[in-house]
């Protein structure tokens, strides 16, 4: 009876252990003494009297991606030709259908973006009737944003009629870009996450595209090159941050002796689908110029950048890019070859508002800064 009792008491303990590991994995407490919830894709902080948002899970599938803009295309072409029309946002459909369902995207998800997005189309509600009391939905909108702002709206591009000509086009719809050019073959799977050891043990916080050197590199979205030059880890790589400041693309291992377009530097304005860059396997040394990498690929990383302390250090914000890869592969930039420069160029030019405001926010920087 004793042996049996002493058993009791040690599984009691042990669920006791558990349910208190439980709390502590469900809180955190952070400066301030301020408890945030650890059970929804997005934290948020109280830092130096600043709240922002401290960690995403960025989990949205393919599906939610492609079901939410669907709706928002439709919708703004419907409110285009019918003033009565309502337009339906994809950044707050995939932001309500997170809340609901705590960042995960399930099957499920994507039928509650459909229902939703019908009954905004159809005037049974608003956005604002149906997040009335959601306790996480603006912090789903604002990570969302953050990820998102920059891929959809309106621009114009030159587009070939059918007797050959070029002329401009105005568009609404994916403004944003494979970083892969069109017609360059490659392969991926969804490797965030995975262990890194040169250096140190540490995860994999970006999406590797497997494919040809000298494949030509594209701008996911319009901004600003915010680092170019060699890194021992990414070996030649570019950052680019978009206009808003709230995206850093990491565009590494580019090509050994010819990594970049060569006009690039820092500060270059570039326009999404623009060439920025050559696959190579550049990178893993101290020294520049070197392939140490065993297989050539593409590793592109997106991070989220809400306050400027966490660009570097232990605060950064590296987003899973699978989903986007796959999404985005529905628009790839076509190019050409100058053989005499051996530079790649877009066939069809892109304007682009968002490079436009920044110029009017920037005065120094030229039209023609944003490269082709």
């Amino acid at each position: 009876m004793r042996y049996l009792k002493r058993i009791k008491c040690a599984i009691l303990a042990e669920l006791v252990l558990f349910a208190a590991a439980g709390i502590l994995w469900g809180i955190q407490i952070v400066n301030g003494g301020v408890a945030v919830r650890r059970d929804q894709a997005v934290e948020v902080g109280v830092f130096e009297e600043k709240t922002y948002i401290k960690w995403v899970d960025f989990n949205v599938s393919y599906e939610a991606l492609c079901e939410a803009y669907k709706w928002d295309t439709e919708s703004w072409k419907e409110a285009a030709e019918n003033k009565d029309a309502v337009h339906v946002d994809w950044i707050e459909l995939l932001a309500y259908a997170g809340a609901r369902y705590g960042g995960e995207f399930p099957s499920k998800a994507v039928s509650e973006i459909t229902k939703t997005a019908k009954k905004l189309t159809e005037k049974e509600t608003t956005m604002e009737e149906l997040t009335k009391g959601m306790e996480y939905y603006a912090y789903y909108l604002e990570a969302y944003q953050a990820v998102l702002s920059g891929y959809v709206g309106e621009y114009e591009i030159q587009k070939a009629d059918g007797d050959g000509k070029v002329k401009w086009q105005k568009c609404y719809g994916l403004k944003a870009f494979s970083p892969v050019a069109k017609g360059f073959e490659y392969t991926d799977y969804d490797d965030f996450g995975a262990s890194r050891s040169y250096g140190y043990a540490r995860p994999h916080l970006g999406h590797d595209m497997m494919g040809q050197t000298g494949t030509p590199i594209i701008a996911i979205e319009s901004g600003y090159v915010e680092a170019i030059g060699w890194n021992q880890y990414g070996g030649w790589r570019l950052g680019i941050r978009s206009f808003d400041g709230k995206r850093y693309y990491y565009y590494a291992h580019l090509r050994q002796n010819f990594p970049y377009f060569k006009e690039l530097e820092e500060g270059s304005v570039v326009t999404a689908g623009q060439v920025i860059g050559y696959m190579g396997h550049t990178g893993y040394s101290k020294k520049e110029n070197v392939n140490n990498i065993d297989v050539t690929h593409l590793h592109w990383g997106l991070q989220l950048i809400f306050d400027e302390s966490q660009k570097e250090g232990n605060n950064e914000i590296w987003v899973d890019c699978y989903s986007l890869t796959r999404f985005l592969n529905k628009n790839r930039s076509e190019t050409v070859k100058d053989e005499e420069t051996k530079e790649w160029h877009r066939v069809y030019e892109m304007k682009d508002p968002a490079v436009e405001a920044y110029g009017k926010k920037m005065p120094h920087i030229k039209p023609e800064d944003a490269g082709t």
